[in-house]
């Protein structure tokens, strides 16, 4: 179904932008994990509007309510519904956009597609629909156990993180020590700055998040439509505003000869690694065990605060100038919901790796 993404560790999220709540359903938990609303609540609170003054200034606490399937401080093996209630809503803000189109957003294509769109804030095209999957997330970083992940911003606009500036896995308080998420405390100066300035004309910026993954086995990946870098696009591109992903060296890979873009086997330690990983970690489709790499693109968030040339829902030419509250830049609160798709890809494929190798009771 359109709304559930996974194989066996499934999720279905549901709400809309400006409804009573938001939230998801979680089938294909483990029973007995060990995970706490506060540590739920820990990864909400990186995604939540209104954290700094360059994004939204919408204010939603963003408190998980644990409604099924963990007892006791520990998962039941049964579905697992997590609700947040939306709070700051303001759906007047939005009148003028229930006749009138915003370009680049999903008003058009959902209206003609449905014949019924909820026009409040983009109603289900909304990010905030992307609490339920931060929310299945944090649990599926609990079973991840000693993997370690990392998203962080790498580019705003033109201002990039210099070529080798960031040769180990950073940190989580070196990705949380600014607003912008961005590890390289230079860039990350530039990049407030520039999001700053783009937020007082009324205008938004997009960039590029990178993800970096470490401690994954050798195997994880399902040939051939469920490869593990397809299924990791596949996560990505459904988050609102993404518009292009690429693993390892990506198409800049296509700038390269084979003889230097291959990766060379080497043993080091009685272990079987490459010299370069210019594959990203997978090979084939299947993880090869070194550190998994990816990038995701997104856009200018498409409302903004400018009169802009639209049509109404008769067709007719129109003006329109975005009201509410908006990001100038939706990479900062991103980074999480990247990290969250990431791991619910990893514990999928994980248990589809476990079930398809272990060996039956003779």
């Amino acid at each position: 179904m359109p709304n559930t993404f996974g194989k066996i560790f499934q999720i279905s999220t549901w709400g809309e932008s400006h409804g009573a709540a938001v939230g998801v359903v979680i089938d294909g938990c483990p029973p007995q994990l060990e995970i706490s609303a506060e540590e739920i609540q820990a990864e909400l609170d990186r995604r939540r509007p209104g954290q700094s003054d360059i994004v939204t200034p919408r204010k939603e606490a963003d408190r998980v309510e644990i409604l099924s399937g963990i007892f006791e401080g520990r998962t039941t093996g049964t579905p697992i519904s997590l609700l947040v209630r939306n709070g700051d809503q303001r759906p007047g803000a939005y009148d003028e956009m229930k006749d009138k189109f915003r370009p680049s957003h999903a008003d058009f294509t959902y209206a003609t597609k449905y014949g019924h769109r909820d026009h409040r804030g983009g109603g289900r095209s909304s990010a905030r629909e992307t609490i339920g999957r931060v929310a299945a997330g944090a649990i599926a970083k609990k079973l991840l156990g000693d993997v370690q992940m990392r998203a962080f911003i790498t580019r705003i606009q033109d201002i990039a993180v210099p070529d080798d500036a960031l040769t180990e896995l950073p940190t989580l308080e070196q990705i949380e020590a600014t607003p912008v998420r961005c590890p390289h405390a230079a860039t990350a100066k530039a990049m407030i700055e520039r999001i700053k300035a783009v937020r007082a004309d009324g205008d938004s910026v997009g960039g590029v998040i990178e993800c970096r993954v470490q401690g994954l086995p050798v195997g994880l990946g399902e040939p051939v439509f469920d490869r593990l870098e397809a299924d990791l696009a596949k996560a990505m591109l459904s988050l609102p505003a993404t518009k292009g992903f690429e693993v390892g060296s990506g198409f800049g890979g296509t700038l390269l000869n084979g003889s230097e873009h291959n990766d060379n086997f080497e043993n080091r330690d009685g272990a079987v690694r490459t010299k370069t990983n210019r594959s990203g970690g997978v090979q084939g489709g299947i993880s090869n065990g070194e550190e998994l790499v990816f990038r995701v693109a997104f856009k200018p968030t498409a409302t903004i605060l400018q009169p802009q040339s639209t049509v109404d829902t008769s067709g007719q030419e129109t003006e329109l100038i975005g009201r509410g509250r908006h990001d100038p830049c939706v990479l900062p609160r991103a980074v999480p919901i990247v990290e969250a798709m990431t791991a619910l890809v990893l514990v999928d494929h994980w248990m589809r790796h476990t079930a398809q190798t272990q060996t039956f009771p003779s």
